[in-house]
């Protein structure tokens, strides 16, 4: 994922489109970037609209006008984030084409994340969380995960047809619990030790 440092005027009002180091964002867009960035690093308690009015540079009352409450952004926010991350990966099939390997290159996701962007994956952190999400974010979130293992099962089909439900869980919770116990360790290695396995 694409981190970006907001560098904002304290209380300069935004136009409706406005630029961070050549990219085009708007006030929305740069409202879900900052939530984004708090749960991925605090999860869904992390921020407040007052706390994104401030770092966007907007009012309060601005934030309501995007988004009415906060399950609403929490929804779009784990939307987006699924839609990014499908589009990211792209079709297994292709992949394979390529003479590359799918799980490999969903494994490679994952490790970014972890490395470069130094955050856990939105959506595992509001999956850890869900007994206490609102409705709508509830289902954004198992939307990711129901997307993700079909994404996999046909990448594990590719390989061996054999068992690929039991293939692509497996995958998905080692993954997102070796993130999890990486972070915890601080420790990157842990991630590479405990996926080494995956191909």
């Amino acid at each position: 994922m694409l981190v970006l440092t907001l560098v904002l005027v304290k209380c300069l009002p935004l136009p409706d489109n406005w630029q961070i180091r050549g990219l085009n964002m708007t006030k929305k867009q740069a409202l879900l970037k900052a939530a984004e960035d708090k749960v991925r690093s605090g999860g869904y308690s992390n921020f407040s609209f007052r706390e994104l009015a401030k770092e966007v540079g907007i009012k309060s009352a601005s934030v309501h006008y995007h988004f009415p409450t906060k399950a609403d952004l929490g929804a779009a926010l784990a939307r987006q984030y699924t839609d990014y991350f499908m589009d990211l990966l792209g079709d297994p099939g292709e992949i394979h084409k390529a003479d590359k390997s799918p799980i490999q290159v969903y494994t490679t996701q994952f490790r970014r994340a972890l490395l470069e962007d130094k955050k856990m994956c939105l959506c595992g952190l509001l999956g850890a969380e869900t007994d206490c999400l609102p409705e709508k974010v509830q289902q954004e979130t198992k939307r990711f995960f129901r997307l993700n293992l079909e994404w996999l099962q046909v990448a594990h089909k590719l390989n061996d047809p054999i068992d690929v439900e039991q293939k692509a869980a497996s995958t998905l919770s080692l993954l997102e619990g070796a993130m999890m116990v990486s972070k915890a360790l601080g420790d990157n290695c842990f991630f590479d030790q405990a996926t080494n396995s995956l191909k």
